[in-house]
């Protein structure tokens, strides 16, 4: 077989083995506080500042999901979800193991009208608001840095 068929064959069937991306939904809580826009991070189980997000629920969609994670781990009691995600950013997941997942998180934005100070992860989450600009500074995805930009520019140009 000549390096042109064999390049070709590989590139025919090389999707077949490659695994999709791997989806969680998250809240991008948001709220005017004293200085302005607020933003909702919470830490991760690995100590990292991220949004609250997670798996696929059944029966609910991806905002309502957003919404779920959002009580469960930042103490969002009543809040109104987007029902359109606002973008979403790669990230790659470790598990116990330390094995390797790609992962593609899809961002609702949730404007916040409450908060609980006892929800169900509350002795995990450390919910923290910060101003957009701080919370930029927090996370560690380029993704969600460029989602989070891209929302207080939004949230700008409607002032």
């Amino acid at each position: 077989m000549t390096n042109y068929a064999r390049s070709a064959w590989r590139e025919l069937i090389s999707p077949l083995f490659r695994r999709p991306s791997l989806v969680q939904l998250a809240g991008l809580c948001h709220r005017t506080g004293p200085d302005g826009l607020e933003v909702l991070l919470v830490r991760s189980s690995r100590g990292r500042w991220i949004l609250p997000k997670g798996w696929p629920i059944e029966g609910l969609g991806g905002a309502e999901t957003a919404l779920q994670e959002a009580w469960e781990e930042g103490g969002v009691s009543d809040g109104k979800p987007a029902k359109r995600a606002l973008g979403h950013f790669q990230t790659v997941k470790r598990d116990d193991h330390g094995a390797e997942m790609r992962c593609e998180t899809h961002v609702y934005p949730i404007e916040v009208r409450e908060t609980q100070p006892d929800f169900p992860e509350s002795d995990q989450r450390d919910p923290t608001w910060v101003s957009i600009n701080t919370a930029i500074g927090m996370v560690e995805e380029r993704g969600l840095k460029d989602i989070l930009a891209e929302f207080a520019e939004a949230k700008a140009d409607r002032s």
